[in-house]
């Protein structure tokens, strides 16, 4: 893809002034140059099966200049022609729904390989999230080493006429990849807040042999990691489980089932009732507080909540995800000291995207597959008191069996030693500075009228985007062009919110090409 003001880039067409430039494309292409169909004087021609095509198209300039059509209805056109084609694919393309191209087309003076090359990536991606394993087409004959370029191959011998004759050819996603098609494309722009695309640091441990648990160096490399981790939030003690966040989370709140008191959670966010609903299968007695998503809790409200001596605990997600929100903790810590409740924080989205203090917290959580940099895989539990054993806990989340620095059960001692390498990127604060510097491009970006955030409390991990209505297909179209935005979350769909990930390695060149993407983008869905 040409990155510029007149980068190509490729969308789902779903306006009908885009459905007129495809009838004129298709005419151009199917009656004028390959005569497949007779000439009338429209111009134009529709597709046979228009009302049931997806068509695929690319732009410069908000010209139309490449397509492809597929759809998935039914019997296919190579159906009527040479029976049901299950009989004859071969077995690598029987792994899943088939779908059938109905037009591959692109202006003369763009053949330049790039288009058909930008067109085949997106019909495998458009193709992999539908679910289906293969596409099958009508591949004409003048063209069989563009075919072949992106991947295509030949299931059955020609059809049509001397004139239009074409051959059954089919495409999976795994012969698209292995294409010269894919090793000429740009490579894709990732915003999700995980997993990580790993940086070559600190992939390296992944590609050497595994070790013992139980060996001298692995244990060595777990006590430099925890304080490593100490230091980082001032906590006094932390417990590394095998597992994701949630894990994490569950270990906390089995911890808090074994306090007395009934406890208050914190919601404005989808995080936020998570807890809940882990609380609820914890049979925790709580109560809730809760705001519109994307909203601060009030501080008189707290303080009138907290005064009233109902509680001995709080828990709330202080990065929650789900709006892009950070919630300012400091208020509510001054408020729970002041009445002798302990803070329980989920800070899964949050530790290492913001420096945290956690000495005044009773629990908190992070893990190592979010703004650390390196995979998931490495679940943590802070702390500023000793942990016994429980009697009813499940050994596996009982935090009391790995307290002073028990190694208890299996790890991966590649990902631990990928997760020391990532914590020295704090030395100096210079992760926190590497992430603040991105967020202050994308505060820059908004305050330029590109985009709006949903919150003003967001923070240098993830933001959650306002899309207006005009735009709500913009992820959808934006991963066509190859840009990953994170929109694919129940609570996401639900809102039709896009959100940007800061965590991962080549932010800036990719946000960089995102904004060129954009305007061109938006500038054409205004007209």
């Amino acid at each position: 893809m040409i990155v510029g003001a007149n980068m190509y880039w490729c969308k789902i067409a779903r306006s009908e002034r885009e459905y007129a430039d495809i009838a004129k494309l298709n005419y151009e292409t199917f009656v004028e140059e390959i005569p497949q169909h007779e000439k009338d004087e429209t111009g134009r021609r529709t597709d046979a099966f228009h009302q049931e095509n997806t068509y695929l198209i690319v732009l410069k300039e908000h010209q139309l200049v490449g397509m492809i059509a597929l759809r998935d209805t039914r019997p296919f056109s190579l159906d009527r022609k040479i029976g049901p084609v299950e009989k004859v694919l071969p077995i690598e393309a029987l792994t899943g729904k088939l779908c059938e191209i109905r037009l591959l087309s692109v202006r003369k003076e763009h053949r330049n390989g790039r288009v058909f090359f930008m067109l085949a990536r997106a019909l495998a991606d458009y193709a992999y999230e539908k679910g289906y394993g293969a596409a099958v087409i009508s591949g004409t004959v003048r063209e069989l080493k563009l075919y072949s370029q992106l991947g295509f191959q030949a299931f059955a011998e020609p059809v049509g006429s001397e004139e239009a004759a074409f051959i059954p050819m089919f495409l999976t996603k795994e012969r698209y990849e292995q294409s010269i098609a894919a090793r000429f494309q740009h490579k894709r722009h990732t915003f999700y807040p995980g997993p990580n695309e790993l940086s070559s640091e600190l992939k390296k441990p992944f590609q050497r042999s595994p070790i013992s648990h139980r060996s001298y160096e692995f244990t060595e490399r777990f006590k430099r990691v925890q304080t490593q981790l100490l230091k980082l939030t001032g906590a006094s003690q932390v417990h590394l489980l095998a597992g994701s966040g949630t894990l994490a989370n569950e270990a906390m709140i089995a911890q808090i089932s074994r306090l007395p008191d009934k406890g208050l959670v914190l919601i404005n966010g989808a995080f936020g009732e998570r807890l809940r609903r882990q609380a609820l299968k914890w049979n925790l007695e709580y109560e809730t507080l809760e705001v519109e998503w994307g909203n601060p809790f009030i501080v008189s409200d707290l303080k009138r909540v907290l005064q009233s001596g109902l509680y001995g605990w709080v828990l709330l997600a202080h990065g929650e995800t789900s709006t892009g929100m950070l919630n300012n903790v400091e208020d509510i810590l001054g408020l729970c000291k002041e009445q002798k409740i302990q803070v329980c924080m989920d800070c899964v989205s949050s530790f290492g995207a913001v420096p945290i203090n956690l000495k005044e917290v009773y629990l908190a959580t992070g893990v190592s597959g979010k703004a650390i940099g390196t995979m998931s895989g490495f679940a943590m539990v802070f702390s500023n008191h000793l942990i016994d054993v429980s009697p009813s806990i499940p050994m596996y989340i009982d935090l009391g069996c790995y307290a002073n620095g028990e190694i208890p059960y299996t790890y991966s001692s590649q990902l631990l030693e990928s997760v020391e390498i990532a914590l020295k990127a704090y030395d100096n604060n210079a992760r926190y500075n590497v992430l603040n510097e991105r967020y202050d491009k994308l505060l820059l970006a908004e305050q330029n009228g590109e985009f709006e955030f949903l919150t003003k409390q967001s923070y240098p991990m993830i933001v959650t985007l306002k899309v207006p209505p005009v735009n709500k297909h913009m992820a959808k179209d934006a991963r066509l062009s190859g840009f990953d935005l994170h929109d694919q979350s129940a609570y996401l769909k639900a809102r039709q919110w896009v959100q940007l990930s800061l965590i991962q390695p080549e932010f800036e060149e990719s946000f960089e090409k995102f904004r060129l993407w954009l305007r061109n983008y938006v500038e054409y869905e205004k007209q």
